[in-house]
């Protein structure tokens, strides 16, 4: 099916392929679909409801029907459009959605079916009987769900993801866009061109014609070459802008290695975001089909797509070809396969008044009613007057007009208006703010509006970045657009709209005489839209089906809303890198080498490694070396890494009324040097995370954060930030990694931080001081979490490693040392501290004893939501302690002794454990019940996966020290 002297493609570079088993021979600059029909092969899926045979629709990204299956080395990828994969030797690609073979699916007796199967269906028929749901309905709708299939295997390629800035971001490479990008580019601002196909020229590498007196395809080679030669601009193709965001930040798409063989490190795929001071939107337009009984059968295609394959790749989808159009532009069709050599067999076009001069036969004032062939057309009836006429055919171009690809413009909730003239929507102006729709984007469907438009747009913001430049537009074809709105062919069969979801016009008045005459509801009621190309094809001719079906205008009817993305996206590209250590990085201590050097092993720790224990020669289990260190800093000193801690710096005149909002208590009432505790409430009134804040000076804080939350409450500062006070002068800033921080715990901590400082200081419990260490300035703070005398000694990151050492040391010769995670959590269980462990999301402060902490005189996130009614009272299950001799496991839950176990009498659960060489018992923090009402009563552990049922004490929380005098020494 190839024309000789056609085509783009590079017929020096054969380019073998495979599909659905068979070798087939392409070139190279074809796509899949351009070399399947090149080879003859025109069934190439199977629609997702019915499974009836479907062929090539379009040639663009636009496609609903050819989607196919791309197998790699190391991975499936499914729904790929056909007629954007390029192919490349090796290429393997199969067809989806069937049971068995392509020609012979079983599941098209679905088609036959079709009566028992209309829109909503499923809404009436899974009702009944209800005890046959789990056992037949949701296992079929299961094996039929989606459309194409995975491997089962990790996707092992690579992905990217890449940030950019410019002045001005051109969206597509037709006229448009390559106007717009000369005269920013000639301008001397930075331009970024993003084109979705392999190759610049958009339409008129399909369409031809002339401009400023050379052919089209020499006038696009020419400014191409001088965009590549300009230093400010850069040309991206194979890269689908796919999202307009806040603030001139783009989503988009690249294809960076799909069009060539899989090799090691070659990036599949790369997402950028792209953030523009101007962006001009040439995303030209999309073309229509019209809904006629069996208009989906293979060889039915769009009139645009036609010329594309003839005039891009060389290729004739058919050998006699018959043009059904009611635009004089699509005329241009006819006489380009004419001037090639294939047979037209006829032209249809539905206006009465259209011309009929052409050198093929032209039925005026007639409609296209039907079609033959069920793997692949065969013939056409036409219907003119009362008359039916039958064309042998086995291509038929079809174009019901043109939808300007304006999806972007509606990205930030902005809505198009409905154009009378064009039957089309056209974008609103300032719907994205900085963006600006030109060409047939924007309702200008000839080359020479296409340059004016884009030219203008570009001329526009340069001159808005303080620039001049002078580029003069050349000529072009101005023809006028003439259509008459033609969206279906009145018949009594099935008339597809929708051709990946098999939505026909039927199934949208009977979703209209049901009452979903909402377009947002038909849509649900249809599937119309829902398919992976989103309903480009079809959405605006189902609106008008629906329109006429309710008795109302286009415009009062209304659009749905489009939503990013524009192209599906792989979930791959948007998270690139975010695999292995790239999901989850590794985070370590400036300690981390000479904890390694004393054998303690490692654990992750909210992405952090910390220490798990130091163990002793002589020592076989970490219980050895955990009930050591306990003692040990009970008893003298130990030293722990506590830099992984959230550090959050916050200053302004308004700090410290920020840190009363986003605090339960009050904070600007707090003495410089001075450190105080804090509770954090999110805005359903669930406590966030606590932590301690210092005030280092008059309008200088720094808050410290649990490990675990410590991005969680930046973001969270972040949000009520923006949210709530945008207008207050504090600003914060994370310096977590900025700072390496040490515990040092125990009765002989005073003696060991006095005896490195260059001067000595006397800290009261919670203060804060600047202090020097070998010539160093750092921080000293006198807080604990232990229950011990505790200080946290913080200097800059690059001295955490030899600040450590020498603790350490100095530590040992008072009889300490180093201490892990293990006795950590021993320590602050006995002393009844929390971490989230306990507050994990569901616990307010009333469950956790601060009730009090959240102040009466002030306002903060939370408050409000903390009063609702079931947000605190005796039913609420309450922070306690529980002790035994038998071993327990965190997880467990706990019921009255005597009652049955099952979820009823359920009345708590632990969140902590250890055994502690202080008590010389099994502790465990839990919540229960009326927890604090029931101290001293005996309860029951049950853990059936661990084998566990015992009978513990509750009791309060604090089992060392309660009255707090060790750490207030």
């Amino acid at each position: 099916m190839r024309v000789d002297g056609k085509g783009l493609i590079d017929r020096t570079k054969p380019v073998r392929f495979c599909f659905d088993g068979r070798d087939y021979a392409g070139y190279k600059g074809d796509t899949l679909a351009s070399a399947l029909l090149a080879n003859d092969v025109r069934l190439v899926g199977r629609s997702f409801k019915y499974h009836r045979p479907r062929g090539v629709l379009t040639a663009g990204s636009e496609e609903p029907n050819a989607l196919v299956e791309v197998v790699g080395p190391s991975n499936q990828t499914p729904n790929v459009r056909a007629t954007v994969q390029e192919v490349f030797e090796g290429l393997v690609a199969q067809s989806q959605n069937r049971l068995g073979s392509l020609r012979f699916d079983l599941l098209a007796v679905n088609d036959y079916l079709s009566p028992f199967l209309s829109a909503g269906f499923y809404y009436k028929t899974f009702m009944w009987p209800r005890a046959f749901w789990e056992g037949l309905y949701e296992p079929l709708i299961r094996r039929a769900a989606g459309l194409g299939s995975l491997s089962g295997r990790h996707d092992e390629g690579v992905y990217e993801k890449a940030f950019a800035f410019c002045d001005v971001l051109v969206i597509g490479s037709g006229p448009a866009g390559l106007m717009a990008a000369l005269t920013a580019g000639r301008a001397g601002a930075d331009v970024i061109l993003c084109e979705e196909s392999h190759a610049l020229g958009g339409r008129l590498l399909s369409d031809g014609g002339t401009i400023g007196g050379l052919p089209a395809g020499d006038w696009v080679a020419q400014v191409v070459a001088e965009l590549e030669a300009l230093p400010n601009v850069r040309i991206m193709v194979r890269t689908t802008v796919t999202g307009a965001y806040d603030h001139g930040t783009y989503g988009a798409l690249e294809r960076v290695g799909l069009h060539k063989p899989a090799r090691p490190n070659l990036p599949r795929e790369c997402f950028w975001r792209i953030v523009a001071k101007h962006a001009v939107l040439a995303s030209g337009a999309l073309e229509r089909p019209v809904a006629f009984e069996n208009n989906d059968r293979p060889g039915i295609m769009m009139a645009s797509a036609v010329r594309t394959y003839l005039n891009r790749y060389g290729v004739v989808p058919g050998r006699r070809v018959t043009l059904f159009a009611n635009t004089d532009q699509a005329r241009g069709v006819a006489r380009d396969l004419m001037a090639a050599g294939v047979t037209v067999a006829a032209i249809v076009d539905p206006r009465p008044d259209a011309s009929s001069v052409e050198d093929c036969p032209v039925h005026v004032g007639a409609e296209v009613v039907g079609s033959r062939g069920r793997l692949g057309l065969s013939g056409i009836q036409v219907r003119k007057g009362s008359e039916i006429i039958e064309i042998e055919t086995d291509c038929l171009a079809m174009s019901g007009g043109w939808n300007p690809t304006l999806h972007l413009t509606c990205h930030m909730n902005g809505r198009p208006r409905w154009s009378e003239e064009l039957a089309a929507f056209v974008p609103m102006e300032g719907a994205v703010p900085g963006l600006v729709a030109v060409g047939a984007a924007n309702g200008s469907f000839s080359t020479h509006g296409a340059l004016v438009t884009g030219h203008a747009a570009a001329l526009k913001a340069v001159e808005a970045l303080g620039r001049k430049v002078s580029v003069a537009v050349p000529e072009a074809e101005d023809m006028p657009y003439r259509i008459k709105a033609l969206w279906a062919v009145e018949g009594t069969g099935r008339a597809w709209l929708d051709f990946a979801n098999d939505v026909t016009t039927k199934d949208v008045k009977l979703a209209a005489q049901e009452g979903f005459r909402s377009v947002e509801h038909m849509k649900r009621y249809t599937t119309q839209g829902m398919a992976p190309d989103q309903g480009k094809n079809s959405n605006v001719a189902a609106l008008a089906v629906l329109a006429d079906a309710t008795g109302r205008g286009i415009p009062e009817t209304g659009t749905t809303t489009f939503r990013p993305p524009y192209v599906p996206v792989s979930i791959a590209a948007m998270g690139a890198g975010g695999r292995a250590e790239g999901f989850a990085p590794q985070r370590f201590l400036t300690s981390d080498q000479a904890s390694r050097d004393r054998g303690a092993p490692m654990i992750e720790a909210g992405l952090w490694y910390r220490p798990s224990y130091f163990p002793k020669p002589g020592e076989t289990t970490w219980r050895e070396a955990c009930d050591r260190e306990v003692r040990m800093v009970r008893e003298t000193v130990g030293i722990a890494d506590v830099s992984t801690l959230g550090k959050i710096d916050i200053q302004g005149r308004d700090a410290g009324r920020f840190l009363d909002f986003v605090y339960t208590n009050t904070f600007s009432t707090l003495p410089v040097g001075r450190v105080r505790y804090g509770l954090m409430l999110r805005e359903d009134g669930h406590v966030l995370d606590d932590g301690t804040s210092a005030r280092l000076g008059e309008n200088h804080y720094l808050m410290t954060t649990t490990t675990a939350a410590a991005g969680l409450v930046m973001r969270h500062l972040d949000f009520v930030h923006q949210a709530f006070c945008a207008d207050w002068q504090v600003r914060f800033i994370s310096v977590t990694e900025a700072w390496a921080q040490f515990a040092v715990a125990g009765p002989k901590a005073r003696e060991l931080v006095l005896s490195f400082l260059e001067t000595p200081v006397e800290l009261p419990f919670m203060g804060v001081a600047p202090v020097r260490i070998g010539g160093v300035d750092g921080r000293l703070f006198r807080i604990s979490f232990s229950g011990e005398e505790g200080y946290e000694i913080a200097v800059p990151t690059r001295y955490g490693e030899a600040l450590f050492r020498d603790l350490v040391a100095r530590a040992e010769t008072m009889g300490g040392g180093p201490y892990g995670m293990e006795a950590l959590n021993v320590l602050r269980i006995e002393k009844g501290f929390i971490t989230h462990a306990e507050i994990h999301g569901r616990v307010t402060a009333h469950d956790i004893g601060m009730e009090k902490m959240v102040s009466a005189k002030k306002d903060c996130i939370g408050k409000a939501a903390a009063t609702r009614p079931g947000m605190w009272g005796p039913e609420r299950e309450q922070l306690v302690g529980l002790k035994t001799h038998a071993p327990i496991s965190a997880g467990a839950h706990l019921f009255v002794p005597g009652t049955e176990v099952h979820r009823e009498t359920d009345q708590g659960y632990v969140t902590s454990v250890c055994w502690s060489p202080t008590v010389g018992a099994w502790l465990g923090l839990a919540f229960l019940k009326d927890g604090r009402a029931r101290h001293g009563e005996k309860i029951r552990l049950v853990d059936h996966l661990r084998g566990l049922d015992v009978i513990c004490e509750v009791c309060d929380p604090v089992f060392h020290d309660p009255e707090g005098e060790k750490l207030r020494a």
